[in-house]
């Protein structure tokens, strides 16, 4: 599905983001990417989307090499890929519905499917009764829902979700993680960049850990720091993932 080999990405002020990335992330995988801020966390997540190229080496989504996706291409390859952002990036004068509905309407979805699939979307990300509202009648926490469901209106093949609880409470960043995890169980491959180590060692799936551009560990049902059982219990008295609502 996700596929890099050997890739490098310097900027042109020097800045080794990526060096010597390889890895392979499989259909339906839900992978964390870790690690300390300027580690290569969102540059790697860039790559997968095209948002950036790899300096060297070379990176495919879906058998498509990204390096030799022409730009006026971009948005048709980006049809199969739904992308969160911390700062959620919904448009200030759109409704929810509107934000999603416009989405999906750039790839030229049909008014039928868009009046159907919108409020069922919203409904999946819990804000059925928040379609007329804009971001600045929404909390953070429902603003990034609406970002959520804007990226998966469209049943992406991949979802990029970089540092998507990175402005959130932790009950809230929680609900965004319970989305994340049912999104993935409804088949759709999860990549998500983060420095939340609470939220990896609840939740105990695919890590990538990145360290000054390089991968220094990757290894399924893993914790953020590998340290064994992780710090499961949420100190500030939050549910257990397993009964813990979004």
């Amino acid at each position: 599905m996700i596929e890099f080999y050997d890739v490098y990405k310097t900027f042109p002020n020097g800045t080794e983001a990526l060096r010597g990335v390889s890895a392979t992330i499989a259909k339906g995988e839900f992978v964390f990417i870790v690690g300390p801020s300027g580690a290569g966390k969102s540059t790697m997540a860039r790559l997968v989307y095209r948002e950036e190229l790899p300096t060297a080496g070379y990176v495919f989504v879906n058998g498509i090499n990204l390096g030799k996706v022409r730009p006026k291409a971009v948005p048709y390859l980006r049809r199969n890929i739904g992308i969160v952002f911390q700062d959620f990036k919904l448009l200030q004068r759109k409704t929810a519905y509107e934000n999603i509905a416009f989405a999906m309407r750039v790839i030229g979805a049909s008014p039928r499917d868009i009046a159907r699939r919108v409020p069922a979307t919203l409904d999946l990300v819990g804000l059925r009764d928040k379609g007329e509202a804009y971001p600045s009648e929404l909390s953070g926490g429902e603003q990034q829902r609406t970002a959520l469901a804007r990226a998966i209106a469209n049943h992406p093949l991949v979802l990029v979700a970089d540092e998507p609880t990175g402005n959130l409470d932790p009950a809230t960043s929680w609900g965004i993680v319970q989305l994340l995890l049912e999104i993935n169980r409804r088949g759709t491959t999860v990549i998500m960049a983060t420095h939340a180590k609470t939220i990896v060692d609840a939740v105990r799936r695919r890590v990538i850990a990145l360290d000054q551009g390089c991968i220094v560990r990757d290894r399924q049902r893993s914790d953020y720091g590998d340290q064994g059982g992780g710090e499961r219990a949420w100190a500030q008295g939050l549910s257990a993932p397993s009964s813990a609502k979004p």
